[in-house]
C-alpha cells in the first residue's frame, strides 16, 4: 500500500536538508579504537560503550576532536551498547537505558560546545547528532558482525533491536545510524522494525567482504535495492569495510538506490576476535585523495570507521572542502 503524502512529511530527514545546501557531508571516525588510542582499555564485550561507565568525559573529547577535525556528523558510542550487555556487568535496566541515552547527550554536548566558538561556524553548518545501533553480532562480541552467522530468524532480530531504538528514537539525536549490518537478512529486519516507528529516519550500512558482498555473501546490490524501499532510510552504504572495496561497491549501488549513498570504510585491518587484535596491514591509503574518489563513485555522506583517527577525518574535510562540483 502506498504511503500517504502526509505520512510521508512526518519523517524528518536531516540528510536531505544538508544536502540541499552543500553536495557531501563529513562523517566522523572510528570511536572504539581512538580510545584506545588514548589510553582506554576496552578488554570487554561492550567495547566503546564500556567508556559511558568508566569515562564519559573521554568519549565527549574524541566527539569535539572530529567536529574540529571537519566532521558534519557525530555517531555515538552506542554501537555494542545494548541492555543485554549492560546487563553482563550487574548494571540494571534503568541505569542501563540511562546509559545509552547518555551516548546521544554526549555526542550533544560536545557539538554544542563546538558551536559556541563563533570561529567553528565558518562555512560550517550545525554538525548533526546520529545515535548509533550496531547488529545482533556486535552484541555477541565474537566478530560475526562479520560473517552475519547468527541462526537467528527476521523475527528474532527484529525483537533484538527493538529495545534500543525504542530508546534512541527518543532521545536528542538527529537520526539514527544501523552500523556494520552484515546479512540482508538483518538489513530486513530494520527495515521492518523501523516501520513501528513512522518518524524516525535513519541511515543503514552494511559490512562487506569483497567489492561486490555483504559479509554474509548476498550481493551488496541486492541490500541496498532492499533497504531503497524504505522511506525511512534516508541513506544507504557501507562502513567497516576494507577501503579497497568500497569504489567497486558505490559504483554498483548507484543503480539499485535514489538514496545519498555513504561510506565510511576502516583501515583495511582485520580484526581477529580470538586474539583480540588487528591483523595484516592497513591499506595503502590517503583518505583525501580516496574521498575524492569515493565522492565521484556516488558517495555523498564519506567518513571513516575503525582505526582512522581525526587525522583522517582531517584530510577527508580538505579534499571535500571547497566542496567538489
Amino acid at each position: 500500500m502506498a504511503k500517504t503524502t502526509e505520512f510521508l512529511m512526518t519523517i524528518h530527514n536531516p540528510i536531505a536538508s544538508i544536502l540541499e545546501q552543500v553536495p557531501a557531508i563529513v562523517l566522523d571516525g572510528a570511536m572504539g579504537t581512538e580510545l584506545e588510542r588514548r589510553g582506554a582499555d576496552l578488554n570487554d564485550p561492550l567495547w566503546s560503550a564500556k567508556m559511558l561507565l568508566d569515562s564519559p568525559e573521554l568519549i565527549e573529547q574524541v566527539h569535539y576532536d572530529y567536529f574540529l577535525a571537519g566532521a558534519d556528523v557525530a555517531v555515538t558510542a552506542s554501537y555494542q551498547s545494548s541492555l543485554e550487555g549492560f546487563a553482563r556487568l550487574g548494571v540494571k535496566p534503568s541505569q542501563a537505558e540511562a546509559l545509552i541515552i547518555s551516548s546521544v547527550e554526549l555526542a550533544c554536548r560536545a557539538r554544542d560546545r563546538f558551536w559556541a566558538a563563533p570561529k567553528n561556524r565558518e562555512d560550517r553548518f550545525i554538525p548533526l547528532v546520529a545515535a548509533s545501533i550496531g547488529s545482533y553480532g556486535a552484541f555477541l562480541a565474537d566478530g560475526s558482525e562479520f560473517s552475519g552467522d547468527y541462526g537467528l530468524t527476521l523475527t528474532q532480530l527484529t525483537d533484538f533491536h527493538r529495545p534500543r531504538l525504542e530508546l534512541l528514537a527518543s532521545s536528542p539525536a538527529d537520526l539514527i545510524a544501523f552500523e556494520t549490518i552484515p546479512s540482508k537478512l538483518e538489513g530486513q529486519a530494520v527495515v521492518r522494525l523501523l516501520e513501528e516507528f513512522p518518524q524516525t529516519a535513519a541511515w543503514i550500512s552494511f559490512s562487506c567482504r569483497n567489492e561486490s558482498q555483504v559479509c554474509h555473501g548476498e550481493p551488496f546490490t541486492e541490500c541496498v535495492a532492499m533497504a531503497d524501499t524504505c522511506d525511512q532510510i534516508v541513506a544507504v552504504g557501507l562502513n567497516c569495510t576494507a577501503p579497497r572495496f568500497v569504489e567497486s561497491l558505490l559504483q554498483s549501488g548507484l543503480g539499485h538506490t535514489k538514496k545519498p549513498l555513504v561510506a565510511y570504510p576502516n583501515s583495511g585491518e582485520i580484526w581477529d576476535s580470538a586474539s583480540h587484535s588487528w591483523l595484516s596491514e592497513p591499506d595503502a591509503i590517503r583518505f583525501g585523495r580516496a574521498a575524492r574518489l569515493w565522492y565521484e563513485s556516488g558517495a555523498r555522506l564519506i567518513g571513516g570507521c575503525c582505526r582512522t583517527t581525526p587525522e583522517d577525518i582531517a584530510a577527508i574535510s580538505d579534499a571535500l572542502r571547497p566542496f567538489p562540483d
